[in-house]
């Protein structure tokens, strides 16, 4: 679902594992921090393939800085904007318009600045993909 690979995945479940709290949760948790996931649930991208490809062209920045890298890991209190050149694109503005996603309350979003603002971290209840990420520990903790 977030497009990340094997050895990736493995080290996003060593790094959950390490850190205080439900591993699962912590995995999920991270997974959504993604910048990629977070372009997407924005809805300044149509698919999460499409926000990668956005992230890595470097149409973004965090904070004011160029980042184009996908799993970069957004904080609360980041703020995620659009490069001036970038704002016109006709990828962006089609899924701004044609937006059908509810933009979950850990992030706040303004599609007419088109600015990204992450007020906190996700919850598990405020992930809505559908994972038994108790599958995943398990598999992973052997």
């Amino acid at each position: 679902m977030y497009g990340v690979l094997e050895r990736q995945f493995r080290r996003y479940y060593e790094e959950a594992a390490r850190r205080p709290g439900i591993t699962g949760d912590n995995i999920l948790q991270m997974l959504e921090q993604r910048l990629d996931n977070v372009v997407w649930r924005s809805g300044l991208a149509a698919t999460r393939p499409q926000a990668r490809q956005l992230v890595n062209h470097g149409h973004f920045r965090v904070n004011g800085k160029k980042v184009d890298i996908p799993s970069y890991q957004v904080s609360p209190g980041d703020t995620i904007t659009i490069k001036e050149r970038s704002t016109d694109l006709i990828v962006i503005q089609h899924s701004v318009d044609t937006q059908d996603r509810v933009v979950p309350d850990w992030l706040e979003v303004d599609p007419g600045e088109r600015e990204i603002v992450v007020s906190d971290r996700p919850r598990r209840d405020q992930i809505d993909t559908d994972i038994n990420e108790q599958l995943i520990v398990e598999l992973y903790s052997k």
